[in-house]
């Protein structure tokens, strides 16, 4: 961080972000040598606390959304409401954001148009719903190579909306992943495990749906962050609050409201669900924020495709997922591809100043303001998922 004297730099052979230090200006004698230490510790031990926050949050975050939406309730009762948990989200995501902008004294005047705020706010509902009802008719691993797949769809929005140019080792990097999921897909089962036979297809059509929205959402918030200066609190608030409207108003206008709260009375540990889910939400939303103002994108990329790879193998232990082969090949081509970006990143941080497709670092954060892609100015980030 800018705060402090010393330059960081991370790395780690399994892209777990260890620190190593540069001292910028000189300064030797063991007293120095003391401090170096001391300072490389001291961040070693709060990588590992917000990493390990990210991780933990997230992947508590994806058990609960794969229970609630995949799993039924008593006698075969099943939660089909998906803007519900849409607008559960946005209200918990309203309180995070104004509790940090009057903690930080933040203003709270939205710094863009308002009707900018709105059209990420729709896209951003149709993304989130289309999320939560792939999981109705495909298992929670393809929902989350879905996430991968979006390098593609984020670069393409990158070139249309911003004029963004890829090196062809993005280009690269983005056909490995894209050519992984689609091996993925191909060459096994991937739909839901209550789901029925051939309704996978729709589910993949949602998750298309979910890309395209999704790539809008990301590359037009960036845009944001880029043009106006808005603080990462202050366009959650606005972002979600648009959010929140839309969501509020889809539910009573779809007539499923009713609907919606009767399983609330019926299912009591349903509440319990989806009080834990936000809870959750919140809380990665916090980790990933720290971690990307203290320590930067490249090291909450690293972070994310670990817990990519954790909440997959999550997935597949607590349901029981079956996994083909071919299909465990597939997964090992999409993650060899994400890992190398992270290294190159590591490795020529000053090329990603002009491309970052930003694929990795998806997660973004949860869905609470799926805030912009990852960027190589810390102070504007706001990570997504």
């Amino acid at each position: 961080p800018s705060r402090t004297p010393l330059a960081l730099k991370f790395h780690s052979s399994v892209c777990w972000p260890a620190a190593e230090f540069e001292m910028a200006g000189g300064g030797g004698g063991g007293g120095g040598d003391a401090l170096e230490e001391s300072s490389q510790v001291n961040a070693a031990v709060w990588v590992a606390v917000y990493g390990g926050g990210i991780i933990v949050m997230l992947g508590l975050y994806g058990v609960i959304q794969e229970r609630i939406m995949s799993e039924p309730y008593g006698d075969g009762d099943f939660f089909r409401v998906s803007v519900f948990m849409v607008l559960c989200n946005r209200l918990v995501a309203i309180v995070f954001s104004l509790v940090m902008i009057l903690s930080r004294k933040e203003e709270m005047v939205n710094k863009a148009p308002l009707w900018k705020y709105l059209a990420i706010s729709f896209s951003n509902v149709a993304a989130t719903w289309c999320q939560y009802e792939a999981l109705k008719y495909v298992s929670f691993p393809v929902q989350m190579l879905g996430k991968s797949f979006k390098m593609m769809p984020v670069m393409m929005w990158g070139i249309i909306i911003s004029g963004k140019k890829y090196e062809m080792k993005d280009w690269l990097i983005a056909g490995g992943v894209t050519g992984g999921v689609t091996q993925f897909l191909m060459s096994g089962e991937i739909k839901s495990k209550h789901a029925d036979q051939g309704s996978s297809v729709y589910g993949l059509l949602l998750l298309l749906a979910f890309l395209a929205c999704d790539g809008f959402t990301s590359t037009f918030q960036e845009k944001l962050f880029k043009e106006h200066k808005t603080s990462k609190y202050n366009q959650m608030l606005y972002v979600n609050s648009g959010s929140a409207v839309v969501s509020a108003f889809t539910l009573f206008a779809s007539g499923s409201a009713g609907t919606a709260i009767g399983f609330c009375f019926k299912h009591p540990d349903f509440v319990v669900h989806a009080g834990s889910l936000s809870g959750a939400a919140v809380a990665g939303q916090f980790f990933i924020y720290s971690l990307v103002k203290e320590y930067g994108a490249l090291v909450l990329a690293c972070t994310m495709n670990v817990r990519q790879v954790c909440s997959i193998l999550n997935s597949y232990i607590m349901y029981v997922h079956p996994i083909s082969f071919l299909q465990l090949l597939g997964l090992c081509m999409v993650f060899a591809a994400l890992f190398y970006k992270s290294y190159d990143g590591w490795k020529n941080p000053k090329s990603k100043a002009t491309a970052s497709p930003s694929a990795p670092a998806v997660p973004v954060a949860i869905e609470l303001g799926r805030a912009n892609s990852t960027k190589v100015d810390a102070e504007n980030q706001g990570p997504q998922e």
